[in-house]
């Protein structure tokens, strides 16, 4: 399944240039073209799905057999420190292409990025509450 309108999906049909640095059946992974950094490296499964939620699990599969090969790739190739691999869903976590995607974003000591992680503490009880209602809901 692809979208016609889905950049990504035009990327897999090959009516729009990348990058590529990795591509079989399943899988392609390209450069981004607004980078964080030099080497930020897009991972997708070629069958077309708006978030990870939606993505087919054998497509999912497919991508986390590759995602930590391409990943390693990326930090020997810009030799970071480390990396950000990210999968941003819906408009309000940061998704522009609605197709689901993985970021891997090569880090370096000081690079200003991500350096504030905004983490909140639970009220009491709380937790407990929450952890039921996910629970409840992948029944």
């Amino acid at each position: 399944m692809k979208s016609s309108d889905c950049i990504f999906c035009r990327i897999v049909a090959g009516d729009l240039p990348a990058a590529v640095v990795y591509d079989d059946p399943q899988v392609v992974a390209f450069l981004d073209t607004g980078p964080i950094q030099p080497g930020h490296t897009l991972v997708i499964p070629k069958t077309h799905a708006d978030t990870l939620h939606t993505c087919p699990p054998e497509s999912l599969q497919a991508v986390s057999q590759v995602l930590g090969r391409i990943a390693h790739a990326v930090v020997k190739a810009t030799q970071c420190d480390g990396y950000n691999c990210l999968c941003n869903n819906g408009r309000v976590a940061g998704q522009s292409v609605d197709h689901v995607h993985f970021h891997i974003i090569p880090r370096f000591a000081g690079d200003g990025f991500m350096q504030n992680w905004p983490a909140q503490s639970y009220a009491e009880g709380q937790m407990g509450r929450m952890a039921a209602e996910i629970k409840k809901k992948l029944e």
